[in-house]
């Protein structure tokens, strides 16, 4: 009797559980947990997750065993920032479990075709990562203080005196009419306190995923050249004293390939 009891009880709670998660109707890139919650966290879009942006392999971003999180694993985001010293600014701050919060508020990030361009996308944003922060160790521009890239023409995102829009966060986020859009996007002021970039590291994140996803994801099936121009090809695409700076991002890249499995394709180079 009492087991009895006990299995309808369970069956109850399963239930209970199951029209929680039919109750949940979240907005766009929020994960619903199977109590019927929406949010962004490891609550949300951990193992609990039932829908959304998940983390776990049967929802996260590029789906199956592409998700994000099945593929930036805790070794491979370890693997870059054991490159830095103790004296870098972004130890403690780039964290993997910053990235996987940031990235469940871009669930188009790895997605749009095949399992390959999921990764072949994850290694090029993560080349370019590498590469503008040194191994994850800069949060703010070097010297970047001395210019606070402020585009006074732009009259949409005009500059906020006294503040500098030089490059902060994971892609070195600069001028004031990125910091402007972003901020709105992500939900803080980037016009008047720029600075949330570097204290934030969730944010940071976003705000490398917002430029991406606003400049860079589309380019992907050209190649990976086609990002190098789209982050910085004005600076790394032409002269022979910038080429090096080209060839680091695509041996990271390259590196990062063939740690996913995946073949890098063709137009490496801009």
């Amino acid at each position: 009797m009492v087991l009895a009891v006990l299995a309808v009880g369970f069956t109850l709670l399963i239930a209970a559980g199951t029209a929680a998660a039919h109750r949940c109707s979240c907005r766009p890139g929020l994960c619903c947990s199977r109590y019927g919650y929406c949010g962004t966290t490891s609550a949300y879009c951990g193992d609990v997750c039932t829908s959304g942006p998940c983390w776990g392999s049967s929802g996260g971003p590029g789906g199956g065993a592409g998700s994000v999180a099945s593929i930036v694993t805790r070794s491979f985001f370890n693997g870059i920032n054991s490159h830095d010293g103790s004296w870098c600014e972004g130890t403690g701050f780039y964290t993997r479990g910053a990235f996987l919060e940031a990235i469940a508020a871009y669930p188009g990030f790895a997605r749009g075709g095949s399992e390959a361009d999921g990764k072949r996308e994850i290694a090029a944003f993560f080349a370019h990562v590498t590469h503008e922060t040194g191994h994850l160790c800069y949060i703010n521009e070097i010297d970047g203080a001395s210019s606070n890239y402020c585009n006074s023409s732009n009259m949409q995102w005009p500059c906020y005196p006294g503040q500098g829009y030089y490059g902060r966060g994971p892609l070195q986020l600069s001028w004031n009419y990125n910091y402007g859009p972003a901020g709105r996007s992500i939900g803080f002021d980037g016009l008047r306190d720029p600075g949330k970039v570097a204290q934030d590291p969730v944010v940071s994140f976003k705000s490398a995923l917002w430029f991406w996803m606003t400049n860079v994801h589309r380019v992907m099936p050209q190649g990976f050249g086609a990002t190098i121009r789209a982050i910085n090809g004005a600076d790394e695409c032409h002269g022979r004293k910038v080429a090096a700076e080209m060839r680091a991002r695509v041996r990271f890249y390259l590196q990062y390939c063939e740690q996913f499995g995946v073949d890098p394709g063709s137009n490496l180079t801009c």
